[in-house]
């Protein structure tokens, strides 16, 4: 399995609603982050801040020159994103630019390499 190359693919698949923030990651957005919590409506992310109407990509995902992308909120990002991805399967499905050949050759050795991977950003 390689690292991570910042496609930017599961943000780009994820972030058109397919991202939910917990009722703790939205108070501390509105208590220190307000920048973030202005994009919070109804306890749902990312809204428009002018009218609440969803947004159809994350207003914190940049594409850098080099097409790699890069999150503005990196370390206050909700939980879905720091837990992704949680599963081989969904990086397959997902198209995940981490997996090789070998990965879905054996998956049960690559899902344990990217718990190894992983186990620093999961609780």
């Amino acid at each position: 399995m390689k690292q991570c190359n910042q496609c930017g693919k599961c943000c780009i698949k994820y972030s058109n609603g397919g991202l939910s923030a917990s009722a703790e990651e939205i108070q501390y957005w509105d208590q220190y982050r307000p920048h973030i919590y202005e994009y919070v409506s109804d306890g749902k992310i990312w809204s428009d801040p002018n009218n609440g109407q969803p947004l159809t990509q994350c207003p914190w995902l940049r594409k850098q020159e080099n097409n790699m992308f890069t999150c503005d909120i990196y370390f206050d990002r909700p939980d879905d994103c720091k837990y992704y991805p949680t599963s081989v399967l969904e990086m397959i499905n997902d198209k995940c630019e981490m997996l090789e050949t070998s990965d879905l050759k054996d998956t049960k050795r690559a899902q344990q390499q990217l718990n190894i991977i992983m186990a620093d950003s999961r609780k």
